[in-house]
């Protein structure tokens, strides 16, 4: 099994014609993942690697049947695309694109709740489940089907810990970037939940960064709610006080902010935090 794409995930996208959309479209089919189309207001009737075009998210599911939704609209339109897939019955919509307002992730956040859907993002690299889906920029390449879940607010951070992962023998079951922002869709204690209820998903690697409380958040929930095994490594150690690094959620403000107050509450939830990268499948293997 797998959380959230599998072989069976119909994905449409949206902003499929412009530069972003039409390249990792092609990216998409090649890996195998049933897109069924896309969606550019006023350029209905094309198609992108042989893929219909649609003017809307909701003819497009009308005609195809599609339940995903990637994103890749320019950021002052953005937050519309997701909405207007959320109001067309799309419960998944991976936005990839960076630079949406933090007042409008916020929107976001909330009418996708009451809406019964799921963001993931924005500012995300996406999903993939090795060898059934891609939904996202992610290299298809370095991944391999296994029993490690991958969770992580990074995406190149993702892609380095996945080559190494799998150099190192250990598949994945499913890997997910949810976002680098202040506010994003879905928070990595949400994910933690997925994975654990999971039976493909043996242990999981969580990739965090300076910055906000979600790695607190997420050590909470291991502390009190899960059993597999989880492996962390924190990103941004030298990052200087109140200086922006990377990501916009990337700074630190607080003292919950830091790395070293993340270390401590994932040491408090047993979590093993490792100094570099390369060390997660050496913490993997000591069980």
């Amino acid at each position: 099994m797998s959380i959230l794409v599998d072989e069976t995930t119909k994905v449409l996208v949206q902003g499929i014609t412009g530069r972003d959309g039409s390249f990792h479209t092609q990216r998409m089919v090649a890996y195998g993942t049933m897109v069924v189309g896309g969606v550019t207001p006023g350029k209905a009737g094309r198609e992108v690697a042989g893929k219909p075009v649609f003017d809307t998210v909701a003819d497009a599911v009308d005609r195809t049947g599609a339940n995903t939704s990637i994103v890749f609209v320019p950021p002052h339109f953005a937050a519309a695309a997701v909405r207007e897939a959320i109001d067309a019955g799309i419960r998944l919509v991976v936005c990839i694109t960076e630079g949406v307002s933090t007042l409008e992730e916020l929107d976001l956040f909330y009418y996708s709740r009451r809406k019964g859907a799921r963001i993931i993002g924005p500012n995300c690299p996406g999903i993939i489940t090795p060898g059934k889906s891609k939904v996202g920029i992610l290299p298809g390449e370095i991944h391999r089907p296994g029993p490690i879940g991958v969770v992580s607010r990074s995406g190149t951070l993702t892609y380095e810990v996945v080559h190494g992962l799998t150099a190192a023998g250990f598949g994945q079951s499913t890997c997910i970037g949810i976002g680098g922002d202040p506010v994003v869709g879905t928070r990595f204690d949400e994910v933690l939940e997925l994975f654990e209820k999971d039976p493909q998903t043996e242990a999981v690697v969580l990739i965090g960064e300076i910055g906000g409380d979600a790695e607190q958040q997420a050590a909470d929930f291991i502390r009190t709610h899960m059993k597999k095994k989880v492996v962390a490594y924190i990103c941004g150690r030298s990052a200087p006080r109140g200086k922006r690094m990377g990501h916009a959620g990337a700074i630190i403000s607080g003292d919950k902010a830091t790395v070293e107050s993340k270390v401590a509450a994932f040491a408090e939830a047993g979590v093993p935090v490792v100094d570099r990268p390369d060390l997660v499948p050496d913490a993997l293997r000591r069980g």
